[in-house]
């Protein structure tokens, strides 16, 4: 997908207020079982077609009106992806706005995740 150059602006922005984590990283984590909240930002039908095992859903349009009762310590590791990494750092910034401490983004998204041979469920 072409994204467009204010779009691209926007991420870029956010991205410099956002950390993000890679997938190895991530699989690090889960392997360790250390302690975080993943949450896949896309919409709907994207969910619906495969997720990354362990993932919930709190899609980008909800995610700010529904983080408090999913999240409500607002110390407490999230991690949250997409299908590419951009929509995941625009959602973490705007929960770091809200309080959110510890919010990262994962690089590369849902893509990533799918190349790197990491787990899916739903499909």
């Amino acid at each position: 997908m072409k994204h467009s150059e204010r779009f691209l602006k926007l991420v870029e922005d956010a991205k410099t207020r956002v950390r993000e984590v890679s997938v190895d990283e991530l699989r690090r984590w889960q392997g360790e079982q250390r302690p975080f909240h993943f949450i896949d930002v896309r919409e709907d039908s994207e969910w619906a077609r495969g997720r990354a095992r362990g993932a919930k859903h709190l899609g980008k349009g909800i995610i700010e009106r529904d983080i408090e009762h999913e999240v409500p310590d607002r110390s407490a590791q999230i991690v949250l992806y997409c299908g590419g990494g951009y929509r995941s750092a625009l959602t973490a910034d705007v929960l770091q706005k809200m309080g959110y401490e510890n919010v990262l983004s994962m690089a590369g998204g849902m893509r990533s995740w799918r190349e790197a041979g990491a787990p899916v469920d739903g499909e």
